[in-house]
């Protein structure tokens, strides 16, 4: 019969990992929690005695978990996003994207009284200062809008210096309320900015996205009305983009914040780092793309000429996604809605057709290559009447929460110190100065 010291030395065997180092013969046994592996568990093996011991190595951090987090949840080969729990597709279907903003923040869907005090509290804040306003009017006529983004909300941080005072937990939501209300506010006077047209302010008594397409598009008009299945397509992708895990920009403003700046300037760098057509500017490649093909009829050429390397196919494929982006199914829909609306946009045949032929080829099937988000959210903004410079600053807006979200989780998290990873030195040894003189 096993006893349970025997029980308990099984469950340890079974939950830990023993690694015998070929240099040395040394062996260490390292334990598994929630599938991995502590990285500093590894410097038990060393070569030699004053050895720094043995490091990982894995650059962009293909398989490195470097934070544990309760917001977003992502099955890559299944193809499932979840935030907080909660399915992508319920959310999209019958959530707001302030009800959603909610929830990452507070990890908990708001009941009605708390929905309303969180919106309420959100309008008060989307007014910006009067000086911000001249800062921007400040930018060259043809500014790209992201950078004027990422410069203004780095600039807010001047105005609320109490914001670095991130241990005070009221402090910190006081900032979270002003963030994402002011954002929306700069990223349309950013638009306005590049047509020339004068700053919109708020409508406190609109609705989130409803306020926000009446600031972008509002002209001579006493009071805009966006069209009730534009606003809701609009509410639906702000949902999609609110969060996703450990990309590239929630990586930066977990890194940024872990220095203990203020979330300004942490969410300035972290949509700095959208900006990149690899990020936040892929779908407008992909537009560039189907411009570029033109018409249905050039689709198979354009395939054919994919698989034989001349180029990349844009849209198609993702870094965690192994099956269909979850989103793009949502997105797809949502742009029949649209298209209602606006008329349908003629590149939208071109994109169903490379689509179809994606599905159906070997040659992507076998690389798992399926329509990602950004597939088609570019033909929606597009039918919007937005220009592609607007396009990462779309996914600026709703990303806010997510940001935020991974923020606030970092900051109280006694496990995370000020990230610096480590690095494997491959520059030359110690070498004595030459005088200019003898070189």
């Amino acid at each position: 019969m096993m006893t349970g010291s025997d029980r308990e030395a099984t469950t340890m065997t079974r939950d830990s990992l023993t690694v015998t180092d070929n240099r040395t013969g040394a062996t260490c046994e390292l334990a598994i929690s929630d599938g991995t592996i502590r990285a500093s568990d590894l410097r038990q093996l060393k070569a030699t005695g004053d050895d720094f011991g043995l490091m990982s190595y894995d650059p962009a951090f293909l398989n490195t978990a470097s934070v544990r987090s309760a917001i977003t949840y992502i099955d890559g080969e299944a193809g499932i996003l979840r935030y907080r729990g909660y399915p992508i597709e319920q959310l999209a279907a019958g959530s707001t994207y302030l009800e959603v903003a909610y929830l990452l923040v507070h990890g908990e869907l708001p009941t009605a009284e708390q929905l309303h005090a969180w919106e309420t509290e959100i309008v008060h804040h989307t007014f910006v200062h009067e000086s911000m306003k001249r800062l921007m009017e400040a930018f060259h006529y043809d500014a790209h809008p992201m950078g004027m983004l990422i410069a203004s909300v780095a600039a807010l941080s001047t105005f609320y210096p109490e914001a670095s005072e991130v241990d005070d937990a009221g402090n910190r939501m006081l900032q979270v309320h002003r963030l994402i209300a002011k954002v929306p506010t700069i990223a349309a006077w950013a638009y306005r900015h590049t047509r020339g047209f004068p700053y919109v302010y708020p409508e406190n008594d609109l609705g989130f996205t409803g306020n926000f397409l009446s600031m972008m598009f509002r002209m001579a008009e006493p009071r805009y009305t966006a069209d009730p299945a534009l606003e809701r397509a609009l509410e639906v992708l702000f949902i999609l983009h609110a969060d996703h895990e450990q990309n590239c920009s929630a990586n930066a403003m977990r890194a940024i914040g872990s220095s203990r700046v203020d979330p300004y300037s942490a969410l300035a760098g972290a949509a700095a780092a959208l900006y990149g057509p690899l990020h936040g500017g892929a779908n407008e490649e992909v537009l560039r793309m189907l411009a570029e093909i033109g018409d249905v009829r050039h689709v198979p050429a354009y395939v054919e000429r994919v698989k034989a390397g001349d180029f990349r196919l844009m849209g198609f494929g993702h870094r965690v996604y192994k099956n269909y982006d979850p989103r793009a199914k949502i997105i797809k829909q949502t742009a029949d809605s649209v298209f209602e609306v606006t008329g349908r946009n003629p590149l939208l045949d071109v994109a169903l057709e490379l689509e179809k032929i994606a599905l159906e080829d070997e040659y992507f099937v076998s690389r798992k290559l399926y329509p990602n988000v950004d597939f088609y959210s570019g033909l929606i903004y597009q039918a919007l009447g937005l220009p592609a410079t607007m396009f990462p600053v779309m996914f600026a807006i709703p990303r806010t929460a997510g940001w935020l979200a991974q923020w606030l989780e970092g900051v109280v998290d006694p496990e995370q110190k000020i990230a610096r990873p480590r690095q494997v030195y491959v520059g030359r040894g110690e070498r004595d100065y030459v005088p200019l003189e003898r070189r």
